[in-house]
């Protein structure tokens, strides 16, 4: 027996349309397509779910792992819900992609570490790894940073010198791995000096009454064939007084400014620029130590020779490494009238004394009248470079 489809006209309403149901001859029901469904298809039934897989690289167990390699965590199927990889109490950062089926580290490993990673996903599938970094053959140090003395104010001009342990040849990841933060908005930038030495200098003068913070992020960077970073380091440097001085060796005279206003303006007598040797240098000097007394002997000769000299001076501030001074002299003849050192700038003793008192190391002195320059690499004199000729020495430019 069959029953057939039928189609009873409504007004105003679409023609609806029934199914048939034909009886098989061992009389079960059996669906015939609807009008207007594909012949053949049947209604879909979903299946249970598929559990999300996860993958985990470096793999369980490696060891000897490089600390710059990327943890990866990966999920198909699925979407991760967390990611944790830790060394003891030190959790490893990283980040998801969008759709959070990639999560990847985004900092190096310590060296000769074990680590630990757990992942879970949203359906609640979980994974674990656990691995271990080498231990490097070479461990790498920041050695020194100058100038930051706990507790010191430094100078506008100041640069940020770091010296490492060992001989960088990976300058670039290296580099990386260094950051300047500051209270007061600047842009600055590294230039290696040589293969130890990196220095941190800004566009433009450093704004006064303000902190800067340093730090070195090195654990597990690569410095060089098996060389790895080994411990992290921070520094606090505390910018002071904006003090810029300004000397006219033609006039005679050093002019000392503090925040914008004149605090001190003294008589002076330069080199005699008899020789080069005996030519103060012109340019823009920082102030890069000072010591009371300093003993000056003259460079290149020894006892007897002519122009042979090796005498204490009081109240000395160094600023080239050619052997140039602001330093206390009881010279009055010749201050305020005649340039006769060896180079250095002296003034009168009291005077000296309160600049040596007063003066921070990174402060500006800015020395003009005299045909000989000063090399930007003669001391910290780095500000003879504009700020594009000094980005050229950074690996990253």
């Amino acid at each position: 027996m069959e029953r057939r489809a039928f189609r009873t006209p409504l007004a105003g309403l679409a023609v609806a349309t029934v199914a048939v149901l034909t009886v098989s001859c061992s009389g079960g029901p059996e669906r015939v397509p609807a009008a207007g469904s594909p012949a053949g298809s049947e209604a879909t039934t979903s299946g249970a779910p598929t559990a999300a897989a996860i993958k985990i690289s470096p793999a369980e167990g490696s060891t000897t792992v490089r600390p710059d390699k990327k943890v990866v965590v990966t999920a198909t199927g699925g979407a991760l819900e967390e990611v944790v990889v830790k060394s003891g109490d030190h959790v490893l950062e990283g980040d998801f992609d969008a759709e959070r089926t990639r999560w990847t580290s985004s900092v190096p490993m310590m060296p000769a570490s074990a680590y630990t990673v757990a992942a879970r996903a949203v359906d609640g599938t979980t994974a674990e790894a656990s691995f271990s970094t080498l231990k490097p053959k070479r461990e790498l140090e920041v050695a020194d940073v100058t100038p930051a003395v706990k507790g010191e104010k430094i100078g506008v001009g100041a640069p940020i010198i770091v010296t490492f342990n060992q001989q960088i040849t990976n300058k670039a990841a290296v580099e990386k791995s260094l950051q300047v933060k500051s209270d007061k908005p600047h842009q600055g930038a590294w230039r290696w000096v040589n293969d130890t030495t990196v220095i941190y200098r800004t566009a433009k003068f450093w704004q006064p009454h303000q902190k800067v913070v340093f730090t070195a992020r090195l654990k597990g960077v690569q410095g060089g064939k098996d060389m790895y970073g080994v411990k992290d380091i921070t520094k606090v440097l505390r910018i002071g007084a904006a003090q810029i001085s300004t000397v006219d060796t033609r006039k005679h005279k050093m002019i000392v400014k503090r925040d914008g206003k004149v605090v001190q303006t003294m008589l002076i007598s330069a080199g005699n620029a008899s020789t080069r040797e005996y030519t103060t240098t012109s340019g823009i000097h920082l102030a890069m130590g000072k010591a009371n007394p300093e003993r000056m002997i003259s460079p290149g000769r020894k006892k007897g020779d002519p122009g042979y000299y090796d005498l204490m001076i009081n109240h000395a501030v160094r600023f080239s490494n050619s052997g140039e001074y602001v330093h206390a002299l009881n010279n009055v003849w010749a201050q305020g009238r005649q340039n006769v050192s060896h180079g250095c700038i002296n003034a009168r003793p009291d005077q000296a004394k309160w600049f040596y008192e007063q003066v921070q190391r990174g402060d500006v002195i800015k020395i003009t009248g005299t045909d000989r320059k000063i090399e930007w690499n003669n001391g910290w004199s780095y500000w003879e470079l504009s700020f594009s000729q000094w980005k050229k020495g950074s690996a990253l430019a």
